[in-house]
């Protein structure tokens, strides 16, 4: 698989636009790799850690320009799902869109962001 998703803020889809790469949230940088969902983990992802926040931004993430940075590694449940260990490459995101999360942790596309 190729492609996997990150949700990031609205302000670090920012900053990741101006600086061509991104080092990850606060969460990403404690555990040392960028967490990221494949579209079958990507609501339940979402739900659980998203619930209740707007101004998010899904970036669509393809993995083959990060080469061996990227590695699966299992979490809740056993499945597998894709870390990139080092920084997220603007150039890897094929495409951003803007959605919130309801308290219920139902996404909701087409939020200004």
């Amino acid at each position: 698989m190729s492609t996997a998703f990150k949700i990031v803020t609205a302000a670090d889809w920012g900053l990741i636009r101006r600086m061509g790469a991104y080092a990850g949230s606060e969460v990403d940088r404690r555990d040392g790799y960028i967490h990221l969902s494949t579209a079958d983990q990507l609501a339940e992802t979402a739900a659980r850690h998203y619930a209740g926040q707007d101004a998010l931004m899904l970036l669509e993430v393809d993995l083959d320009p990060h080469g061996p940075a990227v590695v699966w590694e299992p979490s809740r449940g056993g499945a597998l799902f894709p870390h990139i260990y080092g920084e997220l490459r603007g150039d890897s995101v094929r495409d951003a869109r803007p959605f919130s999360v309801s308290a219920d942790g139902v996404m909701r596309f087409g939020d200004a962001a």
